[in-house]
């Protein structure tokens, strides 16, 4: 199972889950928050769907990172995401972890559960390109979330827990 949740949501999703792993998305600024005897991954990056000057974009190696951190999970217990709102970072990387764990599955019909999950998901479009390249899906992980469409206007999403064994 994927969990997703804010920042402000964490200490009480590793209550609930008791995750095995957990990855951080955050600002290159922000300090991850302390997480005991998980595996842990913190991606440091900003929230940018294009390159800009003075920013950090997400790029291939930061993609390639979580999907060599997912291959050391086993689904014994849950991976948790978050970065700070719970609507772009963490959700672009459910999904990205969704369509590396069920390859056989149809991106367009994750994109859809996804949605269905977080109606606030507005997965980080940079972050989709580079998992789709990565994940050779041939523009169909992009051409998946550009259907879905911008999410609900929220501050924080709605943390959910997506069980991928369905």
């Amino acid at each position: 199972m994927l969990t997703v949740c804010p920042l402000s949501r964490l200490a009480d999703h590793l209550a609930a889950h008791e995750p095995s792993h957990v990855v951080s998305l955050l600002s290159p600024t922000a300090e991850p928050p302390e997480v005991a005897a998980v595996e842990r991954l913190h991606l440091s990056f900003h929230d940018i769907a294009e390159p800009r000057a003075g920013l950090v974009a997400p790029d291939a190696p930061l993609i390639a990172q979580l999907l060599t951190f997912a291959e050391t999970w086993n689904g014994a217990r849950s991976l948790l995401l978050h970065c700070y709102a719970g609507v772009s970072r963490s959700t672009a990387a459910a999904y990205i972890l969704a369509c590396e764990q069920l390859p056989e599955r149809d991106e367009a019909e994750l994109a859809q559960a996804l949605r269905a999950l977080s109606p606030s998901a507005t997965p980080n479009a940079l972050m989709i390109a580079l998992a789709d390249a990565a994940l050779v899906r041939n523009g169909r992980m992009i051409a998946a979330v550009r259907a879905i469409g911008r999410g609900a206007e929220a501050f924080e999403g709605a943390a959910f827990a997506w069980d991928l064994s369905r």
